[in-house]
Parts: C-alpha cells; structure tokens; sequence
C-alpha cells in the first residue's frame, strides 16, 4: 500500500495524473487529529449569528461578553465539571452560549442531547428562531443536519439527527418529552419558568437529568434561569448548592477586585444619567466607559464551598451588560420608574438584578390595627373614594359582605360590614345580596355611589352562588374561585363558562366563573398594611397617605382586625423535599380578609390596576377633587367693576378645558 509521506512525485510514474498534490494534502489532513477546542474557542472560530435571531448579526465574539467565556468551557468535555448552574439576569447573553454549547456538540463531541423550554410550544418557537438559524449560518453545522425539507432526514420541528447524535427539543410540561430518550448533554432553559410537576409525573429537571445517569461522569448539564420568588426559585436552590461564583472586576482606580452590586451605584435623583460606580474599596467614582476594559480583566471567584464537587455555579446581575446593551442609567431609570409598584419591584429585582423576590407575609399586630382605626360618618364614602366594590364570602348558616371604596394608588376604605344570616339556603339571604347591589352610599362630595362590581366565592354550594349570580347579571356579580399560588401570569383570570346544556353547549346568558390568585392580594394588602403613615402635623401641613394605604373605620371592632391578618405566609417543604409558600391561618375565622381579596379582585376586574392617569383623573373631577384652576383668572380693575356691561372673568378649570375639547364621560355606576 502506498502512502504518500511528501509532495515529491515517486519514480515509477504512479504520480502521472492531475490531482496528485491535492491527493497527498487531503490524505495528511485526515491522519491529523482535530484541533482540542473549547466551546468558547469553537464559538469563536464557527459561530455566525443571523439576522433575524440576533441584534448583532456577524461572526460570535466571546470579547463581547467575556463573563460567559468560563461558564461555556465548563461545558467542554475536557472540564471535569459536570452541573453548571448560571442564575442570571435577563438579556446577559445566556441562550446564546447554551446555543454555543449546542453546536459545539454537533461539530464536536456528537452524542444525544436534551433541550428543554417551559413549555412545548415555546420549544417550537426556540427551534424556529434559533436553533434553525445556529444551523444554517455556521458551514461547520451546515453539513451536519440535513435541511428540514429532505425526505427521511431526520430534521423536524423538535429532533435534530447528525453524525453520531441527535438534539431533542421538548417542554418541560410534557413527561412524555423528557423520558423520551437517555441523554448524555442536558440544556435547562429558564427552569423557574417550569410547572411544578410535568403532567403530574414529577418535578421536570429530575425528570430531565435522570436521563443523563447513564453516562456517569461524561455528562454534561446546564441549567439557566431568571430567578423568581424566594422560597420558590429552582434556580436560586441549585446556586446555593454551589460554589456560587461571581464575576469579579478591577477598579481602575485601586486595582482591587469586586463583584458589582446595586447599592453600589450613586446618582443625582431624577438624574439617571448622573450614576457613577463607587468602588467598595476606595469609593472612587468609576464611569461606564471603564466598563468595558473591567469586563475583559474581570474572573470569575467562587465564594462558598459546593455540596457537590462537580456542580459549578455563577450569578451575574444587568451591571455587567457590555457597552451598548443595557446601561448603568437605563438601569437607574428602570429602578425609579418601579418605586411605587411591587410587580414592578419585582421584576427589577428578577430581570436586572438576577436575584429572587422576597414575599413578606409576616402578619401585621391586629391591635395595632385596631388602635389607628380613623373617624368618619358612618356609612358614608371618605374624600378620595371614587369607586365602590365588594366581597362576599359564602358560609354554611350566612353570607358575610365587605364593601371597600378604592381610590387613586389602590388606596382603599372599608365603608361597610354586611351579615346575611341564612346561608344560601335561604331565599331572605340571596333576598338581601340583591338589595345590597341596588344600594347607594353617599360620597364626601354628596353624591350617591353603588357597587361597581361584587365578587363572591363559589367554594361552598357553588350551584346556588351560580344560580344568583345568573340571576343579577355578569355586569355587576363575578363569581370566583381562589387558589393558592404565586406563579400565575395574572391574579385575576377566566372567565370560564360553567353553564351548559345536556350535550354540552354553552349556553349564551349562562354564568362566569373567575379564577383569583389568592396569594398575590394577600401579600399586597399585607404590604400596603405596612406602609408608614404620615403624622396629624404632617396631614396639616398638607402630607398625603402613600399609595395603598388601608384606612380602617372607628365601627370595627377586635374581632374583624383579628380576621383581617389571621393569616401569615411561611416556607413549608414537599414530599418530594422542594419548598414552597403557603397562606396559613394563625385563627379559624378569617372572613375579613377574604372579603377583602375578593373586594380586590372585583377592582382589578373592572380594570382599576390599568386604568392609565387621565382616567383616575376623571373620575376625581367627578367628585370635585381637581377643581383648581390651571390659569389664574386675571384680577378685574376698577373701570370693569365699574361697567355694567363688563363680563365677569373666566376662569378655565380643567373641567371647563376638557368640555371644550372633547365629550365628558359620566361614570355609570353614580346615581
């Protein structure tokens, strides 16, 4: 056998062809071992970002974000690390290296792979939008998946075949995805977005990573996520089982390293533009322009000691977001415009931050409650009320009703205690919720106010709350049924329709059930319980309550502020030993507080969470509570005093400025 070992042509005319050069090179190019590559060095040699997938199209550049370079080699089969757990926030370029990893093992080290999304339909939009575009902007990938349109190629929405293995894209709310093969690479994508069980068979990242124990210390996982609630968060309970990493930078002051921290920011407020960095050693003032030379001097340092060796964790915060992506002020700006808000605080704390919400949920001392109860007529709608709603809460022998008047911020007063004795077994009961609906109460202004919306539970003899509520009508009665959870996207959703024929039909005038996130608006109510109140001095000085603030009538007594914070959030543990929060009662009674979550849900229904400012500022002109002038009428002289025919000046109010520019919309609800 004959094997060319250089470009001299032999004797013997066995060389007396075209080609015989090229011949010889591409025989030495296969006898020589690829080139060993880490996933970072790989993404920089082969990756191409596309258009449509990315907001810099181009070659990858590891430079560009130089805190993923260590977490990606963690991937690489010559990394002993075998878990790599990444707590991030949004947008720090975490799907992309886990894309990386994804066609470094098809190019690479081939072998099956396991890609799980919360959900299966986000797995198929995942596949469209980025896997599909891995694939065909990089020629190392090109050749190695054959396009989805050939027959037989085995390339569909969510399995990839190559040489040697294949990518498995599921959700992780189908078990039937996530055992569907043995798995030696595993990529969890935003895990604290997974159901809690995946059709009831388990956990879904247990369900993944069994797949992967076959392959003992050759597996490789990567789990990435935004964390979410304390207590709660899958991400946040594999990052402190960690080394739990940070990236830390130089100052280009002091030379001393340090992970950046929030607190550490410093501005002129109403100035985001004005933030500076000031170093923990020296308190220098660092610009962002120094940001970027930080980053590329910058290491990762392991701050506790993992429970398992071959688990390597790391959190980043939006702070480290290269130039040109998300900026120290953008994120000063964000973080102003939340004040105020708890969902927008949260989203803060999860998105830029990186790190878990904490509910508070410790009960507030009912006598302290009880002792800041405030004075005002009795059955009457203090200033700043604009809209009534109510909760009624079904028990066995009575219907009790809570009816609360809301105002801008969600600020709220309790303006009624309602005890319909009876149960819903009594005709005089339901008799008595519908002459509460056709009431009025008066306002501060004079004007006679009714019930919005009433939201009452459907928990106990739903038939009979159903057959009422079909009865008044879905414009003013919502029933609802509460559950307990606080990873719902919204607190408030349905309706569901629970009236149908025999064969199943909807029927069209048939009753609306609404599903309430009890969790969300206890925890609210109990923050807004919390809040500091301004002194008698500082009312007189003209100090307003914040918003939110629960004002409690001088009527109530013990018992009802026993009832109203008869709950308390605490952390218990599954069978399976996850943790979770719970709502617990501290007492068995606690209508109040029920009323109260359903009262709110009837606000959050008519759509008072959303309502934009103009709106508010409506309806607070409708109770004459933005009467001041916007232009001061121009003071008369003697000559027009003096003149009988002289006019009297006018003074433009915003009323008088609306009128003139558009229709005024009277509310529906005032008589």
């Amino acid at each position: 056998m004959f094997v060319p070992t250089s470009d001299e042509p032999p004797e013997g005319g066995l060389a007396d062809f075209a080609g015989f050069e090229e011949l010889c090179a591409s025989w030495r190019e296969g006898l020589r071992p690829d080139p060993f590559l880490t996933v970072s060095d790989w993404a920089d040699k082969h990756r191409m970002l596309a258009a449509r997938a990315s907001a810099e199209p181009g070659r990858y550049r590891t430079s560009r974000t130089p805190y993923m370079q260590e977490i990606m080699d963690c991937l690489s089969p010559g990394s002993a690390t075998q878990r790599v757990v990444f707590m991030k926030a949004a947008q720090v370029g975490a799907t992309e290296a886990g894309n990386n990893w994804i066609g470094f093992v098809i190019h690479q080290a081939p072998g099956p792979m396991l890609a799980v999304q919360p959900t299966v339909e986000l797995a198929k939009r995942n596949s469209r939008h980025r896997i599909d575009p891995l694939i065909e902007e990089s020629p190392a990938l090109r050749d190695r998946v054959k396009p989805a349109r050939s027959r037989d190629a085995g390339n569909t929405m969510l399995s990839k075949e190559f040489a040697g293995g294949i990518l498995i894209l599921t959700g992780a709310n189908s078990a039937v995805g996530l055992r569907s093969t043995p798995a030696r690479y595993i990529f969890l994508d935003e895990v604290d977005a997974y159901p809690a069980s995946a059709d009831d068979e388990g956990d879904p990242v247990t369900l993944a990573e069994s797949r992967s124990l076959t392959f003992a210390h050759r597996r490789k996982v990567f789990l990435a996520s935004t964390p979410t609630i304390r207590g709660l968060s899958r991400i946040e309970r594999e990052y402190d089982a960690s080394d739990q990493r940070r990236y830390h930078v130089p100052c280009p002051a002091c030379g001393v390293m340090q992970w950046l921290r929030f607190e550490r920011l410093r501005w002129d407020k109403g100035k985001p533009e004005s933030v500076r960095y000031h170093c923990a050693a020296c308190d220098a003032a660092i610009g962002e322009h120094s940001k970027t030379a930080m980053l590329e001097q910058g290491a990762w340092r392991a701050t506790a000691t993992a429970s398992d060796g071959a688990t390597a964790g790391f959190h980043l915060s939006a702070l480290y977001s290269p130039a040109g992506w998300l900026s120290w002020a953008a994120i000063v700006r964000a973080f102003e415009a939340a004040q105020g808000s708890e969902e927008s605080l949260k989203a803060f704390r999860n998105t830029i931050l990186g790190e878990t919400w904490v509910e508070t949920g410790e009960a507030p001392d009912w006598q302290r409650l009880h002792d800041r109860r405030e004075t005002w007529p009795a059955g009457s709608v203090p200033a700043g009320g604009l809209f009534l709603t109510a909760g009624a809460d079904v028990q066995k022998d009575r219907i009790e009703v809570d009816v609360w008047a809301w105002g801008r911020g969600l600020e709220s007063w309790l303006i009624d205690h309602v005890v319909l004795d009876g149960g819903p077994g009594d005709a005089a009961c339901w008799s008595g919720l519908d002459q509460l609906l056709s009431r009025s109460w008066p306002s501060a202004s004079g004007k006679a106010m009714r019930l919005l919306r009433l939201a009452i539970d459907t928990g106990y003899e739903a038939p009979a709350v159903y057959a009422w509520a079909r009865r008044s009508g879905a414009a003013q009665v919502a029933p609802i049924k509460g559950v307990e959870s606080f990873n719902r996207a919204s607190p408030v959703t349905g309706p569901t329709y629970v009236d149908a024929t025999s064969r199943g039909k909807r029927l069209r005038r048939g009753a609306k059930l609404w599903t309430v996130g009890g969790s969300t608006f206890k925890a609210e109510t109990y923050r807004f319980l919390r809040l500091p109140r301004p002194s008698e001095e500082e009312l007189d000085a003209g100090a307003t309550y914040p918003a939110g603030t629960v004002h409690l009538p001088a009527w109530i007594d013990s018992e009802w502020c026993k009832q109203f914070v008869g709950e308390q959030l605490v952390t218990v543990r599954t069978k399976r030993g996850f943790s979770r929060l719970e709502w617990q009662k501290l007492r068995e009674r606690n209508e109040a507080l029920d009323c109260r979550v359903y009262a709110r849900a009837a606000a959050w229904l008519i759509g008072a969470d959303r309502w934009p400012s103009s709106h508010w500022a409506d309806l607070e002109e409708e109770f004459g509570l933005r009467a001041e002038p916007l232009v001061a009428a121009p003071e008369a002289g003697p000559e027009a005093a003096s003149s009988p025919s002289a006019s009297p000046p006018q003074t433009h109010t915003l009323k008088s400025r609306r009128r003139q520019g558009r229709r005024i919309r009277r509310s529906s609800w005032m008589s």
